[in-house]
């Protein structure tokens, strides 16, 4: 049975308990959300052929610096970078390097800044110049997946209903959803309480409330959900190297609905697809 506290008297850790923030956790997260949306906007224009993802991963490390913010995954249990970046068949947590993205790539770029200790988390997809139609047809699929789920998010409904409109819209359209990883609680710690699923039924999980905080996340591949991970312990990737995408919003449960806190402040959530 999973309980729900006050996050004023909630301890800063994990206990499994869902923390239920008031204005001051809806404030403090709107600030460090929108900070990392800006960052993710200013990568627009850089994510181009020849350029690494290592100069990406700096570009993010110094933006947080430059404005009093901190990158979540820098040394986060052994993580060396600043930013995730997931390239073409690669779901989630690939990690920068120096080789330079190539022309028709896809990639996910995961960023959390910790703004006055407040977690801002997002990711995006990014055309890397001019790509494949099936690419492009994946990254809107993924893109309207996220918005659903996030459609379903109320006081009195339950989680499975986020997982059941991702599920249902994305095998829909021939793709599948990875079910290794999952959307989380967020606010003063970088993962809490509870788990976000991305399938499932709209009776399953826990009761949404007003004040709960927490990431929604999809990953959707053009192939089998399957995935693995590489012996780098990080990098996760689809077991039949088919294509994948994800998007990410952080959001808040509020008295009639949600609040998307990581909403792109110049309309560029999606760059390459229409919004």
């Amino acid at each position: 049975m999973v309980g729900y506290v006050d996050a004023i008297a909630a301890p800063l850790r994990n206990t499994g308990q869902v923390k239920l923030h008031g204005r001051e956790g809806f404030d403090g997260m709107r600030k460090a959300c929108q900070l990392t949306a800006q960052c993710l906007d200013e990568l627009v224009d850089m994510v181009k052929p020849g350029v690494s993802t290592n100069a990406i991963d700096k570009f993010v490390f110094e933006y947080g610096m430059d404005h009093g913010a901190y990158p979540a995954t820098l040394n986060y249990r052994g993580y060396t970078k600043s930013s995730c970046t997931s390239i073409n068949h690669v779901v989630c947590h690939g990690i920068p390097n120096e080789k330079p993205l190539r022309e028709g790539d896809i990639v996910n770029i995961d960023v959390t800044l910790v703004l006055d200790g407040w977690h801002g988390d997002s990711s995006r997809m990014y055309p890397v110049g001019q790509i494949k139609r099936a690419a492009q047809r994946l990254m809107e699929v993924t893109h309207e997946a996220l918005l659903l789920g996030i459609a379903e998010v109320q006081p009195g409904a339950r989680t499975g209903a986020i997982g059941q409109a991702i599920q249902r819209y994305a095998e829909a359209e021939r793709c599948s959803v990875v079910r290794d990883f999952c959307g989380h609680g967020l606010g003063q710690l970088f993962h809490d309480a509870p788990n976000i699923l991305h399938y499932g039924r709209a009776h399953e999980g826990i009761e949404m409330k007003e004040g709960m905080i927490f990431t929604i996340e999809p990953m959707i591949n053009l192939g089998r959900p399957h995935v693995k991970v590489l012996s780098d312990g990080w990098t996760a990737v689809t077991r039949d190297r088919s294509l994948t995408a994800q998007y990410e919003h952080s959001v808040g449960v509020t008295a009639d609905g949600c609040e998307i806190f990581t909403l792109s402040p110049a309309g560029k959530f999606a760059p390459g697809l229409s919004d």
